[in-house]
């Protein structure tokens, strides 16, 4: 159930100390914000993933042990050590992607990968060089890095204050969270796109926005995940952007992704992000959007919590 749209007439400091404290409407206290503990929440057993060239040997994921058996299809590419997965699939990107696809498609019959999507995403070392193209679905399964856009559409006051968040509510027909709430614009990154040039996209197919306006978003933080989901395990940089939106200006689906977008004053926004109605990454950006516009009190245990997911900023 949706909380009511009543505007938050009482000072911002009483909305920043309730929002970090705990929700008893049921009678039993529940804590506020479960996104932070979400974002870290992993208890699935996993090894490391290593992949193996003629040059090197590097780090690009980890598969969880309930699944390496079924790996155990495919020896010519696959090895299995006491410490880690080891793939042996080629010196050229174009060899690894195609081995990777081939492996992917039996995982997939299996049922261990969910969720297809068919939008190629790449497989980053540390140093974020890319190595091999799969599928977005399949980055789960073997725990690659991934890299998401969200942006906080707001409306502010005369004096640039934001009064005002846009949320959005999911499609019943999303593979992933179907009919939760969401930011005004929320999706992945494919390989051949930056956060921001992913951001320009959905900003069209999921709320009508033209080049001109969301030219005019600035980014937030880069919040770090690292939690297990249904599809497996999510190791994400999420970027999130700020946009502010005129009044009346109101937002319009393209690709039937999205349910509906509307104008929430910002406390209510903020509660339902704090109680769990949207999904961990909205609910991230969105506290994001309140720790930046101080909308919460840096002393706030949700703020606090918040900075351990940050991303440092690489010196200027």
């Amino acid at each position: 159930m949706l909380i009511p749209r009543a505007t938050y007439t009482g000072p911002m400091e009483a909305l920043s100390h309730s929002l970090g404290q705990t929700s008893s409407g049921s009678g039993q206290a529940t804590p506020l914000w479960p996104c932070l503990a979400a974002a870290r929440h992993t208890l699935a057993l996993r090894l490391p993933l290593r992949l193996r060239t003629t040059r090197a040997e590097l780090a690009v994921g980890s598969v969880s042990d309930a699944h390496l058996q079924a790996l155990a299809a495919w020896p010519q590419w696959v090895h299995l050590t006491a410490d880690a997965v080891c793939l042996t699939l080629g010196d050229s990107p174009e060899a690894r992607t195609r081995h990777w696809a081939d492996m992917n498609a039996g995982l997939r019959a299996q049922g261990l990968i969910r969720a297809w999507r068919d939008e190629p995403y790449g497989v980053w070392d540390a140093q974020g060089v890319c190595h091999a193209t799969i599928e977005r679905a399949a980055s789960r399964f073997w725990g690659t890095l991934t890299l998401g856009a969200h942006c906080n559409g707001y409306v502010a006051d005369e004096h640039g204050r934001p009064t005002h968040l846009w949320v959005a509510k999911r499609s019943l027909s999303k593979p992933t969270d179907p009919g939760r709430l969401d930011n005004l614009i929320g999706g992945g990154v494919p390989l051949g796109q930056s956060p921001w040039e992913a951001l320009q996209r959905e900003a069209f197919e999921e709320a009508g926005l033209g080049p001109e306006e969301i030219a005019q978003a600035t980014p937030g933080s880069v919040i770090e995940l690292h939690c297990d989901i249904p599809e497996g395990l999510q190791r994400e940089h999420l970027h999130v952007f700020d946009l502010r939106l005129a009044p009346g200006r109101t937002p319009v689906n393209q690709d039937g992704e999205v349910a509906w977008h509307q104008c929430w004053p910002v406390a209510d926004a903020l509660a339902a992000a704090a109680q769990g109605q949207m999904t961990v990454d909205a609910a991230l950006a969105t506290l994001d959007f309140a720790v930046r516009w101080e909308l919460i009190e840096p002393s706030n245990p949700a703020a606090k919590a918040l900075r351990s997911l940050v991303k440092p900023k690489k010196p200027a």
